[in-house]
């Protein structure tokens, strides 16, 4: 039971995250923003309903139980939950699940992006791999974060040069792309 109610509330609340993504993505446009990346966000969307998808089938059909490991990976879980209502709370209008640019934006650095570039996409990899630890869904959790690794390589890069072409992302190139640095290096003269 904890599995099907765990589920749902997550599919509600990326309902809800699209709803928001919808409204920032109309008033951005309606400022001059323009929308990049159409192609590969088709194939982030199937992916994460593909996840959903191999995630209900692998649980109930396959018989899996909750992990003996669960409060572990459903803390984690708990602490993506934080992490994303910061990253919305932190962009603003400009969080969104597309690629929408304004041209001349100043690049948001507040919040999780004072610490690394892409906060949101370490939360979801993250969740992608502690939702079927949770239950010992293994297929789901190595399908789904190599297929999230594969369609990072293209999102991020791709990202970013359409924000360094239209706006002051290069203000931020200290800041690392997606693991904090713990500790500063000293520089060997």
């Amino acid at each position: 039971m904890f599995f099907y109610l765990l589920l749902v509330i997550i599919i509600i609340q990326r309902c809800v995250e699209l709803f928001i993504a919808k409204k920032n993505e109309r008033f951005l446009k309606d400022q001059g923003a323009k929308e990049y990346g159409r192609k590969h966000y088709l194939f982030m969307v199937m992916m994460h309903i593909c996840f959903f998808v191999s995630l209900l089938v692998e649980v109930t059909f396959f018989a899996k139980s909750l992990s003996s490991l669960w409060p572990i990976w459903f803390s984690l879980f708990l602490l993506t939950q934080i992490g994303r209502v910061w990253v919305i709370q932190s962009l603003g209008t400009f969080w969104n699940t597309k690629i929408i640019v304004l041209p001349e934006a100043t690049i948001v650095s507040k919040g999780p992006y004072k610490y690394i570039k892409h906060p949101n996409y370490l939360i979801v990899t993250t969740e992608l791999l502690v939702i079927p630890l949770m239950f010992n869904a293994y297929f789901t959790l190595v399908c789904f974060f190599i297929l999230n690794q594969l369609i990072l390589a293209i999102r991020i890069p791709y990202e970013e040069r359409v924000l360094l072409k239209e706006t002051n992302y290069r203000t931020i190139s200290e800041i690392p792309r997606s693991l904090p640095k713990l500790v500063k290096r000293s520089r060997l003269k």
